[in-house]
């Protein structure tokens, strides 16, 4: 296993965690991708490059506030890894908690994430990597 890129993958967290988007984009290969599915928003969506990020988080911030991302495991193959995720958030204008358990699968082209994908389970998300548990 590549601690490299499941470093990488925590340290990412910990700037979106601590409100540095712009330290999330300094981390992220500069032609990324980052694919939000259906079945894990209401707003489906693929966010493209610094922008895309950007764009993300503003549009999430906005509905959303004490927003935590809590990293749960990892499993990893090559250039590939996958994270078991749980969000917890407050709605902005109902004041609601809400907590969402999901997996991405992260991959890295030039010890940079290149490719970001949601599923809504873990399983989904190692059957999608090629990975076994």
């Amino acid at each position: 296993m590549s601690a490299g890129n499941v470093e990488t993958v925590r340290e990412i967290f910990a700037a979106i965690n601590a409100g540095d988007i712009e330290g999330v984009i300094a981390r992220m290969h500069p032609d990324s991708e980052t694919e939000v599915p259906a079945e894990l928003s209401a707003e489906p969506d693929t966010y493209r490059g610094p922008e895309g990020m950007r764009r993300y988080f503003s549009t999430f911030q906005e509905a959303m506030e004490e927003i935590r991302f809590h990293l749960r495991r990892f499993w990893e193959r090559g250039d590939v890894v996958v994270a078991e995720v749980r969000v917890t958030a407050k709605g902005r204008e109902t004041a609601i908690s809400v907590e969402q358990h999901f997996a991405q699968v992260w991959t890295f082209e030039g010890g940079q994430p290149m490719r970001i994908r949601g599923y809504a389970t873990p399983a989904e998300a190692l059957r999608a990597a090629g990975i076994d548990p």
